[in-house]
């Protein structure tokens, strides 16, 4: 059993700098050894103490390395953790896994020859309103779903000269929005029998997809998930209809715009403003009046993944994100793809 888990990051860029590094270094248990990449100044000025390698295969080799964190462009994830897998690191990729199911089956059969622990930063299943909504639903006080719908959108018309919004493999919004939705739909209900995608460009001078609508199948209920780039006005970020009553949930997690103003991550830190509200059917038949009350928001708590990589690498826990959990996120991901170019519904059958 070893006490500290020594973490090396892999570059210095948005992922790594609002997320990746605070959250680590807020996590009892690990420390921040090494980042690699190109500015070590831009490096040493924010982290003073934190060595910097020029090479990604520098930090990979490292003998007091224990963990390669790896917040990349998604077209880099497969390469790289590869590599860090090969030199016997266990290894954290930022969504969404690779850009391939292939890919994601290929490292996971690394990972498991090596023996490492691979897992991916599927952040926002500790989203306050994510927890809550699994906490609602497990009390089952909506009855029997009928319809789900999960936005999130955004009001960005200018586009901007980054990876994310440009032609290359693993760009655009599906892949960079898509695997938070499509996660925390099958956290929720499991693999669906079928998807169909809708993508589009809609910004002037888009070269890539920024708005998608995607219908999940599960039989007796429908999920919708959508995002888009040209959304002003305030949208539900969640809302769930079932034979009982609804509930409707305004407002993102406040966990991103806190790491964003470069506050420390600490327990209770995502307490969310924004608290949904619940309709509810009070008694029986048609006639039976309806009663809406505000239901208080969980607070999210993103520090509880790595936390969960610390008890998984010291004390053999269970991952808090399962490779096979993230190779599910993939395939959905291609399956939409396979449904936007036919222009049809793709069963799931024997996808996954």
């Amino acid at each position: 059993m070893k006490a500290i888990i020594n973490v090396g990051l892999v570059g210095y860029g948005f992922a790594s700098q609002t997320f990746h590094a605070p959250l680590i270094q807020a996590t009892e248990g690990m420390d921040l050894v090494a980042v690699s990449s190109s500015d070590a100044a831009k490096v040493q000025a924010a982290l003073p103490s934190v060595e910097v390698e020029s090479q990604v295969q520098a930090l990979c080799q490292r003998s007091d390395i224990d963990l390669i964190v790896i917040p990349t462009p998604n077209d880099t994830h497969f390469s790289i953790a590869k590599a860090a897998l090969s030199a016997g690191k266990h290894v954290v990729v930022d969504k969404p896994f690779t850009v391939t199911l292939s890919e994601g089956k290929l490292l996971k059969s690394l990972a498991d020859s090596k023996e490492r622990l691979l897992s991916v930063f599927h952040n926002r299943r500790w989203d306050s309103d994510f927890l809550t909504i699994k906490a609602l639903l497990a009390e089952g006080s909506l009855g029997r779903l009928v319809n789900v719908e999960s936005r999130f959108d955004r009001f960005r018309p200018e586009v901007r000269d980054r990876w994310r919004e440009k032609a290359t493999l693993g760009g655009g919004i599906w892949y960079d929005l898509g695997p938070h939705l499509l996660d925390q739909a099958c956290e929720l209900f499991g693999m669906p029998h079928a998807i169909l995608l809708e993508l589009g460009a809609r910004r002037d001078g888009a070269k890539v997809d920024d708005d998608f609508l995607a219908l999940l199948d599960y039989e007796v209920f429908r999920v919708s998930l959508s995002a888009g780039t040209l959304v002003a006005e305030p949208t539900p970020r969640f809302r769930l209809h079932g034979t009982q009553g609804s509930f409707v949930k305004y407002g993102l997690d406040p966990q991103e715009d806190r790491l964003k103003a470069g506050e420390t991550p600490a327990p209770q830190w995502g307490e969310d403003r924004h608290h949904g509200i619940l309709t509810l059917r009070e008694g029986e038949g048609e006639t039976a009046p309806l009663e809406q009350r505000e239901l208080p928001t969980l607070p999210g708590d993103y520090l509880a993944y790595y936390q969960g990589i610390v008890a998984a690498i010291r004390d053999k826990a269970p991952l808090p994100v399962s490779v096979d959990d993230a190779l599910r996120s993939m395939a959905l991901l291609e399956a939409g793809l396979d449904s936007h170019r036919q222009r049809r519904w793709i069963s799931l059958k024997n996808k996954f």
